[in-house]
């Protein structure tokens, strides 16, 4: 699968912001078909970044909820901010 594919939206709430800056994670809502080693590929391929761990979850809506926690050596504010929601 394609990360395009894979990676579907950051989740853009208050509690991220306070993920990245405090725990250098990232949210994203992803494929509900897509696996720990797909989004960890995905996210690894388009941003640059090293991945980790990854915890996945079902929301109340039915979308798949990744937290992705980033290696030290990256920091979850600059992705963000190339991102464009930081």
């Amino acid at each position: 699968m394609e990360p395009t594919k894979i990676l579907i939206r950051p989740v853009i709430t208050e509690s991220t912001f306070n993920l990245i800056e405090d725990e250098n994670k990232l949210v994203f809502i992803v494929n509900r078909r897509a696996n720990k080693k797909m989004i960890k590929g995905a996210i690894e391929k388009t941003y640059s970044v090293k991945c980790q761990k990854i915890n996945t979850m079902i929301t109340p809506k039915g979308e798949k909820k990744a937290y992705i926690r980033l290696d030290p050596a990256n920091s979850a504010p600059e992705v963000a901010n190339k991102m464009g929601i930081f």
